[in-house]
């Protein structure tokens, strides 16, 4: 018996090692992997780079505590902010913690203006992470459930939305913050109607709220852009949270912030013990030394849209496929269903991937792959989802 809190519901496959986009089980079954760790293996497995990295750090310095200047910390601030357009980082050790975070800003910047019981505008099926605050954040009951009270402070609209929006700046005086997915990655790879984003900004500026983007599963070069916002013009977030691809999966995060919201944290108002260590630290820095040198945000796109192309030409025909839809390396393909199994149905065919929102089947793959192997999983996933659609038949009216 397993002596582990039974907090997952564990799929047969057990990873034992890694190379490139390749894992392989304990019994030497090999799986083609399609998510990715959940966005976090940006750069696949056994990353020569980052190995040499976690080798040659730890040798040198992994932790001394945030009592002291750290200049590896340094660096990967001023690296991120520098590709990010923003002003100032606070590191943390997770996507979570880096929500918490600007949660946290959120009040403080209420605070400065005087606000009581301030609010701040978050949506409808969203995700934001397992913490109380976040995940009362969270626009998923089911996560929820169990943890009441949550946490006050939150007002929820439906997103991509900005009538609604709208209609609460002109109806609620408390708010002053939205906190926003700019493709929600949980909820099922929903991407908002062009020009959302850029709404979002203009009503922050008119209403003087924060704009604060979870750019934790879309940032880091996934979609095709360094970070998702900057698809558009005149989106720049007040405040943007990053973590998952960061890392390559050594745990870390980051809450940036420009302008005004930069300065709101200051001594004892914010910490933690672990958070920006030299390690992971320095992992980021080869991370981003990574994605840069081989232009990997740019083959994320090149990558998405053959993706996507190939997907709606051999699925173009099953009614049962409500709507392929994503943008660069995250790509949802949204069945009439529910179709869990097809995880387990994967890894027998070799291949991992993930469904979410119950009815999508979630694409995540790391940047490094080659176009043999991005036509791999558009053949094998195309394959998983027919013969999914033909043995079950029609969905019941």
């Amino acid at each position: 018996m397993s002596m582990l809190m039974h907090a997952y519901n564990r799929l047969s496959f057990s990873p034992s090692h890694g190379q490139g986009a390749w894992v392989w089980d304990e019994n030497g079954n090999k799986c083609l992997d399609a998510l990715g760790g959940i966005a976090v293996c940006a750069l696949g497995h056994a990353h020569d780079a980052v190995a040499q990295t976690l080798c040659e750090q730890s040798k040198r310095l992994i932790h001394t505590s945030n009592l002291y200047s750290l200049a590896e910390q340094e660096r990967l601030g001023e690296r991120l902010c520098g590709i990010a357009n923003m002003d100032r980082a606070f590191f943390s050790n997770s996507g979570a913690e880096a929500n918490e975070a600007a949660i946290k800003m959120a009040r403080l910047y209420a605070s400065a203006k005087g606000v009581e019981n301030p609010q701040i505008v978050v949506m409808e099926n969203s995700f934001h992470g397992r913490t109380l605050a976040t995940l009362t954040a969270s626009g998923n009951r089911k996560i929820q459930a169990g943890f009441e009270p949550l946490v006050q402070g939150f007002l929820r609209a439906p997103y991509n939305d900005i009538d609604a929006l709208n209609h609460i700046a002109s109806n609620s005086k408390n708010v002053v913050a939205v906190l926003v997915e700019p493709i929600q990655g949980e909820g099922g790879i929903i991407t908002p109607d062009a020009g959302y984003l850029q709404d979002i900004r203009r009503l922050c500026d008119e209403n003087d709220w924060l704009m604060m983007l979870d750019e934790i599963q879309t940032g880091m070069g996934r979609t095709g852009a360094w970070f998702a916002w900057m698809h558009e013009e005149n989106a720049r977030p007040d405040v943007m949270t990053s973590a998952k691809a960061l890392g390559n999966g050594v745990p870390i995060g980051a809450c940036l912030a420009q302008g005004a919201a930069a300065e709101l944290i200051k001594p004892g108002s914010h910490g933690t013990t672990y958070g920006g260590n030299p390690l992971a630290c320095a992992v980021g820095l080869t991370v981003i030394d990574q994605i840069e040198s081989h232009d990997y945000v740019a083959r994320a796109g090149v990558l998405g849209e053959r993706l996507l192309a190939g997907f709606r030409q051999n699925l173009a025909s099953y009614d049962s496929v409500v709507d392929i839809r994503g943008k660069g390396l995250m790509i949802g393909i949204q069945l009439d269903r529910p179709c869990a199994v097809l995880m387990e149905n994967a890894i027998a065919r070799g291949l991992l991937l993930n469904v979410t929102a119950g009815d999508t089947v979630r694409l995540l793959p790391p940047y490094i792959l080659d176009d043999a192997q991005a036509d791999e999983i558009l053949v094998k996933v195309s394959e998983l989802i027919v013969d999914f659609i033909q043995q079950d038949g029609p969905e019941p009216q």
